[in-house]
């Protein structure tokens, strides 16, 4: 008979192999004849530009071929066109759930966050785990979530030692962990906590060359490609041990972290097959991992990195804080991921033929607003370059113009819980200190998110 460490082992493999991006048959054939203009280069070289260069390359193309162009991926040069315009984004999440297939664009995901992950799920599928998902993150709930969140903000913050230079980026990444740790997976036992951390940060901290070897199996028996697989398996075994353990859970029923939430939904749904399996309890978790570590951390750590080169925008946001005045605090957080966008697109994959913005496109063809140029267009925000937060005080700027986490169906199910981390997180901090940034920074790509490249280093002072 299998152990239960032989299962879950079997499962990663499968995963793995069933996951892989490169060579799957559920796409249709592409009819490139008549796209939109884009560069010629060889698939390979496109593809990393598009992984590592973005915040050069997504601007380039824009000033080259206009709002409207096209880049050719690996495997066998598929198309990826992208629109900048809020009017074409609008068309784009608007678009009929049955043709704009966004768990297909997402596949270089598939290996590690698995076939049931909400990013990767579409149609019927996606629409009954947003359902289940939903409950977890409504007002309520967040609610209940805050206290814990800033208790755990405090205590980070308590630790800086104030005169002394450091990267802010790693300190929000390990706040920022812990939260998803305690708040969504709920765990609690210091040495389960222990076994976690390094796991979920290898998971976090990779390469693009090593996401595109996701999809070539042969590579995973090298090198970083072979380390990353090591590491799901460990870490898929600790996941999965914390997931059997918590069904069982004596106190289950009182619990308030995400993962008790989704398991006693499961089991109280109205609907047969509502109950989640403990496969789809993982992919939904690291899906909510990945999606609301380093995207969280990082919007932080450029909202500090802003605040700390700007005397006036500080005390502003030090009286905000001061007076809880978390309007404020929301907009510095906004305003941050505008103009330091962490995901830099949101693309769907079309099924069918589609017209988008006067444009026919092919079956097969993926599409998708560019986050990167949306967010600096002098006609979507006027003085683009500038951090200003009163951007978002009292009013959104027109709609489609501000897409960090997507629109439409599939709009981000965790953006009020990001937000309303970012601001318990600067709350704390700008309670207790004066913030200075050292030196510039500016973005380099890390996993599938862009990262202050220097760590958004400050200096902090007791207030």
């Amino acid at each position: 008979m299998a152990t239960l460490e032989q299962d879950v082992s079997r499962l990663t493999e499968e995963r793995f192999r069933r996951m892989s991006f490169v060579g799957g048959d559920s796409l249709p054939p592409v009819d490139t004849a008549n796209l939109p203009p884009g560069p010629t280069w060889p698939a390979l070289v496109q593809t990393a530009g598009l992984l590592r260069f973005r915040h050069r390359f997504h601007p380039y193309l824009h000033r080259k071929y206009g709002d409207v162009f096209t880049v050719r991926l690996v495997p066998r040069g598929r198309p990826l066109v992208f629109f900048t315009r809020p009017e074409h984004a609008k068309e784009i999440f608007a678009g009929d759930p049955e043709i704009f297939h966004a768990g297909k664009a997402n596949a270089i995901l598939g290996p590690i966050m698995g076939e049931h992950s909400l990013l990767l799920q579409d149609s019927s599928q996606h629409k009954r785990a947003r359902k289940l998902l939903m409950p977890a993150f409504n007002g309520h709930a967040l609610r209940e979530y805050e206290s814990l969140v800033t208790e755990l903000a405090r205590a980070e913050v308590a630790h800086w030692v104030p005169g002394k230079e450091f990267r802010s980026l790693d300190r929000m990444n390990a706040l920022t962990l812990e939260v998803i740790l305690r708040v969504v997976f709920g765990v609690t036992d210091e040495q389960r906590l222990a076994e976690l951390r390094p796991r979920v940060n290898k998971t976090v901290e990779i390469s693009p060359a090593v996401l595109l070897g996701w999809g070539y199996p042969r590579l995973q028996r090298f090198g970083p490609w072979k380390r990353t697989v090591q590491n799901q398996h460990e870490l898929d075994a600790l996941m999965y041990a914390e997931i059997r353990e918590r069904r069982t859970a004596p106190d289950l029923a009182e619990r308030t972290d995400v993962l008790s939430r989704l398991i006693r939904t499961g089991e109280t749904g109205d609907e047969q097959g509502d109950a989640l399996s403990d496969t789809e309890l993982r992919d939904q978790l690291v899906t909510l991992l990945l999606a609301g570590h380093e995207t969280t951390a990082t919007a932080l750590a450029w909202a500090l990195h802003e605040l700390g080169r700007d005397p006036a925008q500080l005390r502003r946001a030090q009286e905000a804080a001061d007076s809880g005045d978390d309007a404020w605090l929301d907009a510095v957080m906004k305003e941050a991921l505008r103009l330091h966008p962490v995901i830099p697109m949101v693309v769907r994959t079309l099924m069918k033929p589609a017209t988008i913005g006067g444009i026919d496109l092919p079956a097969g063809a993926t599409v998708g607003p560019s986050i990167i140029v949306a967010h600096s267009r002098e006609d979507n925000h006027p003085d683009p370059e500038v951090f200003r937060p009163e951007r978002f005080l009292g009013h959104n700027p027109p709609t489609n113009t501000w897409i960090p986490f997507g629109g439409g169906v599939r709009r981000c199910i965790g953006a009020g819980f990001s937000l309303m981390e970012g601001v318990a997180v600067l709350r704390e901090v700008l309670t207790t200190y004066d913030v200075t940034a050292v030196g510039d920074d500016e973005p380099k790509v890390r996993n599938i998110t862009s990262v202050p490249r220097r760590g958004s280093r400050i200096r902090v002072q007791a207030r």
